[in-house]
Formats: C-alpha cells, sequence, structure tokens
C-alpha cells in the first residue's frame, strides 16, 4: 500500500473493510480518492473471496465531503471548452461512487462523526448504512451554490421518500444520526465507534453466510426494478432464477435444512 493512498483495505474471512485514510484532511474526496474507491471495487467485484464489503473512516469525521480546494480549480473554467472539461470531470467523480451501487457485493456503510456534502453521496450508493449516536449529516452542497452531482439527488429520494429528501436538499440543514433512522436512512445507531463496528461486522457476517451467488443476484434485480419499475423487474427475477436454478448451493442449502446442519456454501 503506498504511503500516500487513500485508503486501507483489510479482507477478513468473506468480508472486506475498505477505510477512508484521509484523516488529517478529515477524509476529503478529491480526484484521487475517487479513482483509487473505483479500484478496490472493481478488486472487490472479481474477488470470489469477497462476499460483502464495509467501508469505514479513520479519524475524527467519516468525511468532510468533497476537496473544496480541489474542486475550486476544477470549477474555475469560463471558456466552452473549460465547461466541457468540467462536465467531463464530474461525470468521472459520479462513475467512482455508481461503482458502489454496481459492485456485485453489498456494501455496508459504518458513519462516525460528520458526512457531509460528497459523503452524502457515497453513502446513497451504500445498500445499508450504520451510524454512531453522534453522526452528522447535511447536503451541503445547496449553502455553498452547488447543485449536488455526485449521486445524491438521484438515489436518495428512493431511500428516504421525496418528502424528507426535498426539505434536506433544498436547506442543506445539518440533521442528526436520530432523524437519520427516523426517516429510513440508517437503520441502526450505534453508541460508538467500537459497536459500530461490531454491529457492521455481525450484518455483514449474516449476509457473507448467505449463498453468494443469490445475495448478488438480489442486489441486481432491487436496482433493476427501481431503475425499471414493477413489471420490468417481475419479468427480470423470472428470467434470472429460471437461469440460475437448480443450483449447487441451493442444493446444498436443502440438504442441510433436512440434516439440521449450517450450510456450506460455495457460490455455485
Amino acid at each position: 500500500m503506498s504511503e500516500n493512498a487513500q485508503f486501507k483495505v483489510e479482507i477478513i474471512e468473506h468480508v472486506a473493510w475498505l477505510t477512508l485514510n484521509r484523516p488529517e484532511k478529515r477524509n476529503t474526496m478529491g480526484t484521487v480518492f475517487f479513482k483509487e474507491l473505483s479500484e478496490h471495487l472493481e478488486n472487490f467485484d472479481q474477488d470470489a473471496s469477497v462476499r460483502v464489503v464495509v467501508i469505514k473512516a479513520e479519524g475524527k469525521s467519516f468525511t468532510a465531503g468533497t476537496d473544496l480546494e480541489e474542486a475550486g480549480s476544477l470549477l474555475s473554467g469560463q471558456a466552452a471548452d473549460q465547461r466541457e472539461t468540467t462536465r467531463r470531470n464530474i461525470m468521472q467523480l459520479q462513475e467512482g461512487l455508481t461503482k458502489i451501487e454496481r459492485c456485485g457485493k453489498p456494501v455496508i456503510a459504518a458513519v462516525h462523526s460528520h458526512c457531509i456534502g460528497g459523503g452524502i453521496d457515497l453513502i446513497s450508493a451504500c445498500d445499508i448504512r450504520l451510524a454512531t449516536t453522534d453522526a452528522v449529516f447535511s447536503i451541503r452542497e445547496t449553502p455553498m451554490g452547488i447543485i449536488a452531482d455526485l449521486g445524491t439527488l438521484q438515489r436518495l429520494p428512493f431511500i428516504i421518500g421525496h418528502g424528507w429528501f426535498r426539505e434536506l436538499a433544498l436547506t442543506g440543514r445539518n440533521f442528526s444520526a436520530q432523524e437519520a433512522l427516523q426517516m429510513g436512512l440508517i437503520t441502526r445507531i450505534c453508541e460508538d465507534r467500537e459497536a459500530l463496528y461490531a454491529e457492521a461486522r455481525k450484518l455483514a457476517d449474516q449476509v457473507a453466510a448467505c449463498p453468494p451467488l443469490t445475495v448478488q443476484g438480489t442486489k441486481q434485480v432491487i436496482l433493476y426494478s427501481r431503475d425499471n419499475g414493477v413489471d420490468a423487474g417481475l419479468q427480470y427475477v423470472a428470467q434470472k432464477n429460471a437461469a440460475a436454478l437448480p443450483s449447487e448451493d441451493v442444493v446444498e442449502a436443502v440438504t442441510a435444512f433436512m440434516e439440521k446442519r449450517k450450510p456450506v456454501f460455495k457460490g455455485k
């Protein structure tokens, strides 16, 4: 791992822990961050031993959002060709977070303290979100005169509904972990970071204990149905199950149930 790496990676059994590793900058997100994020997610996607990914962070904050110093230079262009470069740069950053959503392995976000601006974009692309009691969230782009452009406006309404979403997007106000739980952005609140990571591990283990191809297929169907509607989603899942069944893992699940033992899934 490079001394300047934006992340630390640790794979324990079937769980990949991806740790934001820029604590001196409050884990702000710049171009290198998004590039490394894409690379790590691609590696996890291709690694059959990885069944779940947990994203957490070092330091005082989960993330303070986009690196404003770097963003200032990206947004400074006025000429038409410079504006086109800005558009392309934004789309490249978007792709980094979309890799989280497209990753075949479920991704859990374990948030502590500040999760601001681009941090909301990041966790909105995750499948499950947990937070500590001291977590503070904000769609901070709005008060800064920027339209949030890395996925929050597209993904968050599907997670918390338009009522809460529009209030938060249009005001950019801070909201607490308790509010985040109430609206469904997070599913659990933990007392401190030790409890947070223990809970993340518990959930990750529960996911990893299920047949991996089934978990991955379920995530694919969820996203497809969200983007294409109920009827198309029903046809898609029928096609996937027709192609996948029976599998070795299904046979193992039934056999283990009949023999009253814990199943051992191989992703086949």
